[in-house]
């Protein structure tokens, strides 16, 4: 995948927003910027890893609109998803590059624009594993 193949930033009129599902399960959060092909994929993963664990997540899909959005949301690219607070990828521990931009996994599978399945599983999992021993995530 190339820089330009992702996406490039939408019109920026308005500051980041979250529309929110009606789940019982985790807050899940998928931040993107319009105009990224890759944050639908996301949302798409994301429900169907919900169906098949059985977790209804409370999915709120946040607008990136500028660089100081990126900044202030701690936004690593577009898709970012984040579990209970917590990003799904296991090496942004220490990272803080934060910008609009396209993200890009390392997986697997090699370079790619979504994050491995099995980090959103796992994630999706402690979340549900969390909430489900009485503590909230």
């Amino acid at each position: 995948m190339t820089d330009h193949e992702c996406c490039a930033p939408g019109p920026s009129g308005f500051e980041a927003d979250s529309g929110e599902a009606n789940g019982e399960g985790p807050v899940v959060e998928i931040l993107y910027f319009d105009g990224c092909p890759n944050h639908e994929p996301a949302l798409s993963l994301v429900e169907r890893l919900g169906r098949e664990l059985g977790i209804e997540p409370r999915i709120q899909l946040v607008n990136v609109p500028d660089q100081e959005a990126a900044r202030r949301l701690r936004f690593l690219g577009s898709p970012t998803i984040r579990v209970a607070g917590v990003d799904v990828d296991p090496e942004t521990e220490e990272r803080g590059d934060y910008a609009l931009s396209c993200r890009v996994f390392r997986t697997e599978a090699g370079i790619v624009g979504q994050p491995d399945e099995r980090w959103v599983r796992a994630a999706l999992i402690r979340a549900r594993d969390t909430t489900s021993n009485g503590r909230k995530p």
